[in-house]
């Protein structure tokens, strides 16, 4: 029998016994890990160095990447390292780590989601008092709080996980996820499953339901502007931001509200890989793809100044 005493490791998963396949798991994730370090960074340095976008809401794009980078940095390369080392092991403390940061970053990344839908409802809404409402000392206290709320849901998730006794430590899964966890438990898995997600679904749902709120607003204000250009470059801002705020929400609402038994394996990873790996890694194609300014701050940071000062 395991408990949270004499436990001192976690198995992961294994996605295969064969080296090549092993190899093939580690290539992939290094893949995904490198184009999300990628975009991430670009987004990063462009709004850092260009001085047209030092706004709130390229302030709040950043922030985003700066988290979607440590999300992806907390489960991605332990699975990599485990697969070219050929072990499965990761320690107690390592194991209490990822659910804390994960989750850290999880939530910091559905209330800065929500944080930005307000700062465009304000931009569209009620440009007049933008500068009034949205200035520096108020995106700094947003982020504060955002940073504050979310630690301390990630330590209530983290305290409520770990607190209870486990009969197993093998996780099917290649990183400490809480539905996993709580297939280990010797307790109630019903009762867990409640105190461990229950606020996180309030949570959850009370952003969403704000951010289609804001955005029935902003797509009403939108259709009523006299300019054909400043209705595009309204949606060209908002769209990528409810696809963003879609998929993250739905994917991780599939993956951590479905009963914890009686799924296939494949099931539970693909929902993972789709909540917690693509989102970070789209991120950046999603909110440069139509944005002209992040696209020319972009070309300045690889070189490219030629091409937009032709175009």
């Amino acid at each position: 029998m395991f408990n949270r005493t004499t436990m001192s490791d976690f198995l992961l998963l294994e996605f295969s016994e064969v080296w090549e396949l092993q190899f093939l798991h580690f290539t992939v994730f290094l893949m995904v890990y490198l184009a999300t370090l990628i975009g991430n960074l670009l987004i990063i340095s462009s709004v850092a160095l260009d001085h047209h976008l030092h706004t709130p809401m390229y302030f709040f794009l950043m922030i985003l990447a700066v988290q979607d980078l440590g999300q992806v940095s907390v489960i991605i390369p332990k699975s990599m390292i485990n697969s070219l080392m050929n072990t499965r092991h990761i320690s107690y403390s390592g194991c209490v780590a990822q659910v804390f940061l994960f989750i850290f970053f999880m939530t910091s990344d559905l209330c800065i989601l929500t944080v930005m839908a307000y700062d465009r409802y304000v931009a569209i809404c009620n440009p007049l008092r933008y500068d009034m409402v949205i200035n520096s000392p108020a995106c700094m206290e947003m982020l504060a709080g955002v940073w504050f709320a979310s630690f301390l849901y990630a330590g209530m998730h983290t305290r409520g996980t770990f607190a209870t006794h486990f009969c197993s430590n093998i996780i099917n899964h290649f990183f400490c996820e809480i539905p996993q966890l709580i297939k280990l438990t010797c307790s109630d898995p019903n009762l867990i499953e409640i105190t461990t997600i229950g606020v996180g679904v309030v949570l959850g749902l009370g952003c969403f339901v704000y951010i289609l709120v804001t955005y029935v607003h902003i797509f009403t204000t939108v259709l009523r502007l006299p300019s054909a250009k400043g209705r595009q470059k309204a949606f060209s801002t908002c769209i990528p931001h409810l696809i963003v705020v879609s998929t993250f929400l739905f994917t991780g609402s599939a993956a951590y509200l479905k009963p914890v038994s009686n799924t296939p394996l494949w099931q539970e990873l693909i929902f993972t890989v789709i909540y917690a790996l693509v989102p970070p890694m789209l991120n950046p194609v999603i909110y440069s793809i139509r944005n002209k300014e992040i696209q020319k701050a972009m070309s300045k940071v690889l070189g490219f100044r030629s091409f937009y000062r032709n175009t």
